[in-house]
């Protein structure tokens, strides 16, 4: 049974899915729901000239991460269902990882999309393997097509 249910949300219809399908966990062994939303480093902009840091840019890009969290935080409430939540900064796999051994967490779930053709899936990567290898719990990958 399930004690501490850690989603990362994105926003995406895969995390919208993985949302529904961890609430439904959540339930079922009345677990304590966190959720996440892991927003990428700031990397520097490259010019001509050098590379510079635009703080600005980042704290737009922070302000699109909390509002994704804060949809996903009324998504479960309105399922009845309230959950604490955080926006993390860094790796994805690294953050997810850390913060569910933070938690205690029992289970990570997670939204993947089934991507067409070995190009997109090259050109995009996956975090979901690593996710499996690096987790100290069980991850459940909510697949959509």
């Amino acid at each position: 049974m399930y004690k501490r249910v850690l989603l990362a949300y994105d926003g995406s219809e895969a995390g919208q899915k993985a949302l529904l399908d961890g609430l439904d966990i959540a339930q079922w062994s009345h677990a304590e729901l966190h959720l996440i939303a892991v927003m990428p480093p700031a990397a520097p902009l490259v010019a001509i000239e050098g590379a510079f840091y635009d703080a600005e840019m980042e704290a737009e890009e922070r302000k699109r991460y909390e509002a994704i969290l804060a949809d996903g935080l009324r998504r479960l409430k309105e399922a009845g269902y309230p959950a604490r939540g955080e926006v993390l900064v860094g790796d994805q796999v690294e953050m997810i990882t850390k913060y569910a051994r933070d938690i205690g967490a029992d289970l990570i779930v997670v939204g993947h999309k089934h991507l067409e053709g070995w190009a997109a899936r090259w050109w995009r990567g996956s975090q979901s393997p690593a996710l499996i290898e690096r987790a100290h719990c069980n991850v459940l990958v909510v697949i959509t097509h």
